[in-house]
């Protein structure tokens, strides 16, 4: 019985991880640039988030475990190279945008801390994320980064510090209202974005490829990739309300989340802002690996190049150089003088406009028979992910047409 207890913990960890590095500091700036513009009204659309990505990670735990191999693999071998490629660059450049976003981020939160300029960290923080990828243990550094979405309750406790109206909250997350003007649509978009961006569930495929765990624990195996979603979305709700309780109320446009949490300061307390830095810098710190890990995984996939973090350098020099090389071109980006918001907002709409690339090959291979045979995931679930394709489509559709 004890045996079984552990096989059944050891299931746990991927989806929890997959779904924190999603509340990455770009996501964090990006939601809190929609409350300090919009305080709660896009509250309802951070809600609906977590069950259309839950479905997501559920659907791309599935495929990954059921086929043993990565999301780029799988396309590859079974619609072609020229598909896999597609969905290789699609990748790759929103990670790019994501990486130095991030990389801005954790430095500007290790900034609020020390009071340095955050560039003097950017290397730093690359050259670890870069270290820990190259000489850790896979399942060490699956361990690891389990914990650090517990520094995401400093997100939590910063939105009640705020002391937010909780009645006006409530009715503007549950009681939905639609504008079309060009800042909302640019927030929805860019929520959609950053929340249902490919990295996340193109990870998902990686990690359950890597465990391998036993087709009777598919059911955990979604569990897994739910609750990690559910965390991530919760997390999403309380930034929004940190930052709409005091920014959007005053009125106080910010740019970044290290400028919310600068500026949550003579609003809400010093504590406040000090536990949203804390928050930052957390996110910073399990994202930075997830990412430049998937670009090296998809790469290395593509091009058939050994791959895994359990590989010493000599026995994958292709994957660790693809680490490497993407870590320094996000440092590079980071460096040539781009704004924050730009960068911000690029990476998350960046991430809106390609998810229905990746999500479309995500969702075709989970209803093929001939890949997933007797494990597809059930019908409703294989429709609810539709679903959110669906909609993150047309609100890509919508941005363009107002933008183009």
């Amino acid at each position: 019985m004890k045996r079984g207890r552990e096989r059944w913990w050891r299931l746990l960890g991927p989806g929890i991880i997959s779904g924190a590095s999603d509340n990455d500091p770009t996501t964090v700036a990006t939601l809190a640039v929609i409350g300090s513009t919009t305080v709660y009204a896009l509250g309802w659309l951070v809600i609906l988030v977590i069950p259309m990505l839950a479905a997501i990670q559920a659907i791309s735990g599935r495929v990954g475990a059921v086929c043993g191999e990565g999301l780029e693999t799988i396309l590859k071998h079974r619609y072609g190279r020229i598909v896999a490629l597609v969905v290789l660059i699609a990748v790759f450049v929103v990670d790019q945008l994501t990486l130095a976003a991030d990389l801005e981020g954790g430095g500007a939160a290790l900034q609020l801390f020390s009071g340095w300029n955050y560039r003097w960290f950017i290397v730093p923080l690359a050259a670890i994320a870069a270290a820990t990828l190259t000489f850790a243990n896979y399942h060490v550094l699956r361990r690891f980064l389990m914990y650090v979405p517990l520094v995401f309750l400093a997100y939590v406790a910063a939105a009640f510090m705020a002391h937010p109206n909780w009645h006006a909250v409530l009715h503007e997350t549950f009681v939905p209202h639609l504008t079309l003007d060009r800042t909302f649509t640019a927030g929805a978009i860019a929520l959609l974005g950053t929340t249902l961006t490919a990295y996340a569930y193109v990870w998902e495929t990686i990690e359950m490829s890597e465990e391998r765990p036993k087709l009777m624990h598919l059911g955990l195996v979604q569990a897994d990739a739910a609750l990690g979603t559910v965390i991530a979305g919760l997390v999403f709700w309380f930034v929004v309300i940190a930052t709409g309780a005091t920014l959007g109320l005053q009125h106080h446009h910010v740019e970044t989340a290290q400028d919310a949490a600068a500026a949550l300061a003579p609003l809400a307390g010093r504590w406040a802002s000090a536990l949203f830095g804390i928050g930052l810098l957390g996110s910073s710190v399990i994202a930075l690996p997830v990412l430049a890990g998937t670009s090296a995984y998809v790469a290395a996939e593509m091009f058939d190049r050994r791959k895994g973090i359990d590989a010493r350098f000599q026995q994958a020099p292709f994957f660790y150089t693809v680490v490497i090389v993407t870590l320094a071109i996000a440092a590079g980006i980071s460096f040539l003088g781009v704004q924050p918001i730009p960068l911000l907002f690029a990476a998350s709409i960046a991430g809106g406009l390609a998810t229905p690339i990746t999500l479309f090959f995500v969702l075709l291979a989970a209803g093929s028979t001939q890949l997933m045979g007797s494990f597809r995931p059930p019908f409703w679930l294989r429709l609810a992910g539709w679903i959110v394709f669906g909609i993150v489509t047309a609100a890509a559709i919508l941005y363009l047409r107002q933008v183009v």
